[in-house]
């Protein structure tokens, strides 16, 4: 089954991963000591999200690091642009209607 970013980030767990090796490259027991499941859990995500093109893996010496991939990323930033710009200005709206009624309130 050929997965897409959405599948991949659908998951707290993977989101999780995501945000840890956004930070720094890591090893996969590396990345196991901050969830409560087992290595071999933390590794079937690791998989869906290399397979989705998020991380990608760097073999130094015996260890292997798993890297983020902003640029994927990007595929979600796209999709979300047109809804961000409906609730910024929907936001506007809002705002200048509360200022309109302070300043109705003001002026009594």
């Amino acid at each position: 089954m050929r997965r897409d970013v959405f599948q991949a980030i659908a998951d707290p767990t993977r989101r999780a991963i995501l945000t840890l090796i956004a930070l720094q490259a890591m090893t996969p027991n590396a990345l196991a000591e901050h969830f409560d499941t087992s290595r071999q859990a933390v590794s079937k995500h690791i998989k869906i999200l290399t397979e989705c093109q998020l991380v990608s893996q760097e073999q130094q010496g015996r260890e292997i690091y798993y890297h983020f991939n902003p640029q994927k990323m990007k595929e979600v930033a796209d999709w979300l642009a047109p809804f961000q710009k409906m609730w910024e200005e929907r936001f506007d709206r809002l705002d200048n209607i509360l200022e309109k009624l302070k300043t109705q309130k003001d002026g009594k």
